[in-house]
C-alpha cells in the first residue's frame, strides 16, 4: 500500500470515530468549540503517529483526546475562565451528534447542563473517569490505560465523582409530556405577569442563573422563588428597547436542549436566547438563561437544520 493510500485509510479511520471523540471532548470540557479544537489537535497527533504500531486505534484516540482535554482543564486560562463566575456549559440541541450516546439514563444525564455544571466541582481525573465510565462504558482497566493510573485509582475516582454528583443532583428522569406541560405553564405565567403562579411552579429551593446575554462580567444568580419570579416576569415582558437589542421580534419555540426541556427565542433562523429547565417533583428546580452569542453558535446551526415547528408564541 503506497503512502497516499495509507494516509487516506488513516484519515477515514479517524473520521469514522470523530463524532464519538467530539462527544467525549464535549462532556469533558462543556464547550462545543473547545471540543472541536481538541479533536482537531488529536487528528494532528494521529497524522504524526506511527499508526502501524497502534494496536487499537479507538482506544489510542480516546486516550489522546482525554489527555488533551485534561491539559485544557488544567491550563491557567481555563482556571481563570471557570473560577471567574462567568462560565456556563454550551447548550446543544437534542439530536446534535456531539451529545453522543443516549441509550441509558446515565448517558443522557452525563451530558445534561446540570451534570456538566456539577462536574466543575470534580478534579480533572474524577471528571475524566466519570465520563469514560458513565457515558462510554469503559472498564476500569481501560480507563487505567487511558489515564495512566491504576484500576484501584480509577474505582476511587469514580466513587468520589458519583458521590459528589449524586449529593447535588436535583431529581431524576422526567416524563417528556409532563416536562413540556410545566414549561408551557411557566411561559404562560411569565408572559401574563402572574408572578404568584410562577412562584407556585418553582421548588422551594429553586435557583436561576443567567449569563446576562454576555454583557455581565459574572453570572447572575437568584435563589428564592419570589426573586426568581420577579426577575423572570421583568425579563419576559417585551418592550421596544428589548426588541431593538434583540434585532427584531422573536418567536418562542419549545425544544429539548441537552436532554432537558427548554424554550428558544428565534428571529428568522437565528437563536438569540435559550432558557433551559431542570424539573424535579413536577416543579422547576433550576432555570438557566443563555443569550451570549458565542454560546449559541452551534445550537443555531443545529436549529437551522432542524426546521421550524409551530412556535408557542409567534411574536414575543
Amino acid at each position: 500500500m503506497d503512502s497516499t493510500a495509507t494516509d487516506r485509510f488513516g484519515t477515514s479511520r479517524f473520521e469514522a470515530g470523530r463524532s464519538r471523540l467530539a462527544s467525549l471532548a464535549y462532556r469533558l470540557l462543556g464547550s462545543a468549540a473547545d471540543a472541536e479544537d481538541a479533536v482537531q489537535d488529536a487528528f494532528l497527533h494521529w497524522q504524526a503517529a506511527d499508526r502501524q504500531r497502534i494496536k487499537v486505534p479507538e482506544a489510542w484516540l480516546a486516550k489522546v483526546v482525554t489527555n488533551l482535554c485534561l491539559d485544557r482543564l488544567r491550563s491557567a486560562r481555563a482556571r481563570r475562565e471557570r473560577t471567574a463566575g462567568a462560565w456556563l456549559p454550551e447548550p446543544l440541541l437534542d439530536g446534535d451528534p456531539m451529545l453522543g450516546p443516549a441509550d441509558s439514563f446515565e448517558q443522557r444525564e452525563s451530558v445534561s447542563l446540570a451534570v456538566l455544571t456539577l462536574m466543575e466541582r470534580l478534579s480533572p481525573f474524577e471528571r475524566a473517569v466519570y465520563v469514560l465510565r458513565e457515558a462510554f462504558s469503559h472498564s476500569h482497566a481501560e480507563i487505567a490505560e487511558i489515564l495512566d493510573i491504576t484500576e484501584f485509582a480509577s474505582q476511587q475516582h469514580l466513587h468520589r465523582a458519583r458521590r459528589r454528583i449524586t449529593a447535588a443532583r436535583r431529581g431524576g428522569e422526567v416524563d417528556p409530556a409532563s416536562a413540556r406541560r410545566v414549561v408551557e405553564e411557566f411561559l404562560a405565567a411569565a408572559s401574563s405577569g402572574r408572578t404568584e403562579r410562577l412562584v407556585a411552579l418553582l421548588t422551594d429551593d429553586a435557583t436561576a442563573i443567567s449569563d446576562g446575554a454576555g454583557l455581565a462580567e459574572k453570572l447572575l444568580r437568584y435563589d428564592t422563588p419570589q426573586h426568581i419570579a420577579a426577575v423572570v416576569r421583568a425579563g419576559f415582558k417585551p418592550t421596544p428597547a428589548k426588541r431593538r437589542f434583540a434585532g427584531g421580534t422573536p418567536a418562542v419555540h419549545y425544544a429539548l436542549v441537552n436532554s432537558a426541556p427548554a424554550i428558544l427565542f428565534v428571529i428568522g433562523d437565528q437563536v438569540i436566547g435559550a432558557v433551559t429547565f431542570d424539573i424535579a417533583g413536577g416543579k422547576i428546580a433550576t432555570v438557566r438563561g443563555i443569550a451570549a452569542p458565542t454560546r449559541l453558535v452551534r445550537l443555531t446551526e443545529a436549529w437551522r437544520q432542524h426546521g421550524p415547528d409551530r412556535p408557542l408564541i409567534s411574536q414575543w
